[in-house]
């Protein structure tokens, strides 16, 4: 793949600044909505925390309301930005991180929700609307996206029921696969689990948006939308460094997954994960979640454990085979779940190294690192102004813990790595191509590349 060698000119981060860009609306309007929604939602359960909690669990959802309606005035207004003050152990980094933020605006300038990265306003508030919660015993541990994830996963049975029993088909007989049979059934649940990716909630501000339709049978009309579809990379990635084993098969060690929404995108990133096990393409899994409700759908280790529950209670034969064999690679550690408080902060990831080594030095361990989605596609590339022709490789600016992919369906107005021409051509063709959903990317990059 050819490597960007040009040190390109840092753009400015994207912000509400701009009158009518995307940043602006989302924070013009879906921001607002998605606090709306977590004030209704907290409300309609004020009879079940009265049942748990008594009283003080009805001054406590009052409490939770009352901060909430302030953080969604100060949105609207364009308020100052604030310091958090919960004393979770990121809190510290926070506010540190505000600070930051402080010294690049000047004396001049507060650091305010229009004024500002849109990045980091965007994750504030998901951790404003946190600390709203947590400050409020004995409700602090109650997910207020619960509802919409459940929801979207019970809404995608049909789809998941047809993808488990495609997965099944697949397994029964994979050691008599040949290599070009493999790659083609690596390429559709690769693309499976790409498309999944639209099934957000944070981008329809919570409105239902499940899969219904069979997700396999969809890929030939989606494959026009793919922008950028290195899997041919991908694929050479996992079988090249493979070590001959005992028994004659050969194996990655590990394939690390940075998820995105609960849902039906998790189920179909858990049957990729499945596919690459048993077809011995890698031996262990590591999935990386978020350690607090995030971006309304985000996966948290109870939507992990919740999702392989339901899947093995199914009333459906390969359904609920898929979930004992997903509770079985758990229980071995051939699935291992992590979460780590810098997926929930505002960093870019070219800050990892420094800003959380912890867990840059774990993706190094890795032979390939898949990042699921907008919002880390967007801390991938810093959510910049970038060109559309800049390489990926320079977006990065740096970071490059192991051989990674990004697989994203384009919800921000932030793309990299295109054809000269090819973002003119799609915006004549279709001017909202950034926000809409419909395109898609699979973007590899190998830091190794560059040695």
């Amino acid at each position: 793949m050819a490597v960007d060698q040009t040190v390109a000119v840092v753009p400015p981060s994207l912000s509400a600044r701009v009158v009518g860009s995307f940043a602006y609306l989302t924070i013009k309007d879906r921001l607002p909505t998605i606090l709306t929604k977590v004030v209704d939602t907290i409300h309609r359960n004020k009879n079940k925390f009265f049942e748990e909690y008594g009283e003080e669990g009805i001054q406590a959802e009052k409490k939770a309301i009352s901060l909430l309606s302030k953080l969604r005035n100060e949105v609207q207004t364009d308020k100052p930005v604030i310091e958090l003050t919960d004393g979770l152990q990121d809190t510290k980094s926070w506010n540190q991180y505000l600070q930051r933020q402080q010294s690049l605006h000047g004396d001049q300038e507060s650091v305010s929700w229009f004024k500002s990265p849109w990045l980091y306003v965007e994750c504030y508030m998901y951790r404003r609307i946190h600390e709203a919660i947590l400050l409020n015993p004995p409700i602090s541990d109650y997910d207020v996206f619960n509802e919409g994830k459940t929801q979207s996963f019970f809404e995608s049975q049909q789809a998941v029921m047809i993808l488990c029993t495609y997965l099944e088909g697949v397994t029964k007989n994979i050691e008599e696969l040949s290599q070009p049979q493999l790659f083609e059934h690596f390429n559709k649940l690769l693309q499976v689990s790409l498309w999944g990716n639209k099934c957000d909630l944070s981008i329809s501000a919570g409105q239902e948006n499940s899969q219904k339709g069979s997700p396999i049978e969809a890929l030939n009309s989606l494959q026009p939308f793919i922008l950028v579809n290195d899997s041919d990379i991908m694929w050479s990635t996992l079988t090249s460094d493979q070590r001959p084993e005992q028994s004659g098969k050969t194996y990655a060690e590990r394939v690390d997954i940075v998820l995105d929404n609960a849902g039906f995108e998790l189920v179909t990133d858990l049957v990729f994960a499945d596919f690459l096990v048993s077809s011995g393409l890698a031996r262990q899994i590591h999935f990386h979640g978020k350690c607090i409700p995030w971006f309304i759908s985000d996966v948290t280790a109870n939507d992990f454990q919740w999702t392989i529950r339901q899947a093995m209670a199914a009333n459906h034969k390969w359904m609920s085979k898929c979930g004992a064999q997903w509770q079985s690679y758990v229980k071995k550690g051939v699935w291992i779940y992590h979460d780590h408080p810098f997926w929930t902060q505002p960093h870019e990831f070219c800050d990892m190294a420094a800003d959380a080594p912890d867990l840059y030095a774990t993706l190094q361990k890795a032979d390939l690192v898949l990042f699921k989605g907008d919002l880390n596609y967007r801390k991938l590339t810093g959510d910049r102004e970038w060109d559309h022709t800049v390489s990926f490789s320079t977006a990065l600016r740096g970071f490059g813990p192991a051989p990674l992919c990004s697989l994203r369906t384009l919800k921000a107005n932030v793309q990299v790595g295109l054809q000269p021409g090819q973002a003119e051509k799609l915006t004549s063709q279709d001017p909202s191509w950034m926000t809409n959903g419909k395109y898609a990317v699979i973007q590899y990059y190998n830091p190794k590349s560059e040695d």
